[in-house]
């Protein structure tokens, strides 16, 4: 082990954060606590995320964790960035998914395969105010992903781009996507290309926003490419090489969507820990009744045990060591978690827990999702098979 990966895992049960780990966590909290929390209703309601919380997160560098300081960013870690994912979670995943997203899988992307003059001009916008998208996804490639049919015709001095694509978080927010098409359907995974689209290109719309069970501030819309002119220069990375950066990225997009469902299991049994201690039955609070005692107890379990899944294979990936496997148990795990913690919370609330005048019934919606978006848990279980039955 190298010595940079034995000091990335040298924490002792990898819970144990360091003092700059732990300052950064206390100030995204406090951002979420002072900020996130006093608009989460509203912004359910409105099924759309407050302008002025996405220019807050801006402001205080949640956007560019992992982005080199040349380029506006903090240089960070991934570690701090499921960190940030985590504590936003806690409060509302949708803000939390929307600043995942950007974080990544668009700015890792980016980092990965974009040239010195694509990082310049793009990392460096990303990390003052324009949102990214990732579009991968169509009507009939989801677990599928290289079945995809949105097609790129190279016209000679720009690419045309023409299909449409479905379920891409941050739609609405988004001025800068990158988009997987293929430049020859006979190639199968060999013709798919990701190319860098801004808003403003001509042939690109923004469709409908889904209406969606959770996570409904977070815009999941449709993209529709029309003749799309995109810049030759805009390709990122090689001429059908796509597929390895969806895949390459997608392996780090799971350890933030792990640490998402994390938050949202952390939020409901912290709601349920407080309820519990003051609804009072038979006069006592439920919480002295050993049977509720037990249930609390397992969710804690459950919840530990996801949180040091999640961060080792964070630590892992900031160590340079190999984390795919690490990173496909983290989301397998967490999303099954969420669920179950805050379905265990709602019924711990009772018939409240059924209402909407009550928080843990949003956390069970939003927890759905991580079964499903980045890889759902069968497509995690035929990787960690693969994994296992190969001896890696």
């Amino acid at each position: 082990m190298t010595t940079a990966a034995g000091a990335a895992l040298s924490n002792v049960g990898l819970t144990v954060l360091s003092e700059e780990e732990e300052l950064f966590r206390s100030s995204v909290r406090e951002f979420a606590e002072g900020e996130v929390r006093p608009r989460v209703e509203h912004m359910e309601q409105a099924a759309k995320l407050d302008p002025d919380l996405i220019k807050q997160c801006f402001e205080l560098g949640l956007m560019a964790i992992e982005s080199p300081e040349e380029y506006g960013g903090a240089g960070s870690t991934i570690f701090n960035a499921i960190l940030a994912i985590e504590e936003l979670a806690r409060v509302d995943a949708s803000v939390s998914v929307f600043v995942d997203v950007h974080n990544t899988l668009v700015t890792n992307a980016f980092m990965r395969w974009g040239s010195d003059e694509l990082k310049k001009k793009y990392l460096t916008q990303m990390a003052t105010g324009k949102v990214g998208a990732y579009a991968l996804s169509e009507a009939g490639s989801g677990s599928d992903a290289f079945a995809l049919s949105t097609k790129a015709a190279d016209k000679g001095d720009y690419w045309e781009l023409t299909g449409q694509k479905l379920w891409i978080t941050n739609g609405n927010e988004a001025e800068i996507f990158i988009v997987f098409a293929t430049i020859d359907l006979s190639a199968g995974y060999k013709g798919i290309t990701a190319f860098i689209v801004e808003k403003g290109f001509d042939g690109f719309t923004v469709g409908k926003k889904e209406d969606k069970l959770g996570i409904r501030a977070s815009s999941t819309t449709e993209l529709i490419f029309d003749g799309c002119k995109v810049p030759k220069e805009n390709v990122l990375g090689e001429v059908g090489k796509g597929y390895k950066v969806s895949i390459e990225t997608l392996n780090e997009g799971r350890i933030g969507i792990g640490a998402q469902m994390l938050g949202i299991a952390q939020g409901a049994y912290e709601c349920a820990l407080k309820y519990t201690q003051e609804r009072e039955q038979f006069g006592q609070s439920i919480n002295s009744f050993q049977a509720v005692q037990f249930q609390l107890a397992e969710m804690a379990v459950e919840i530990e045990a996801t949180r040091l899944l999640v961060y080792n294979a964070a630590r892992l990936k900031d160590a340079g060591l190999p984390f795919l496997k690490e990173a496909a148990m983290a989301k397998l795990y967490s999303s099954r978690c969420a669920e179950a913690v805050a379905s265990k919370a709602i019924e711990l609330y009772g018939g409240y827990g059924y209402v909407k005048d009550y928080p843990v019934e949003k956390y069970w919606r939003d927890s759905k999702i991580g079964s499903i978006y980045e890889g759902t848990s069968n497509m995690q279980l035929q990787t960690i098979a693969k994994l296992i039955m190969s001896g890696k």
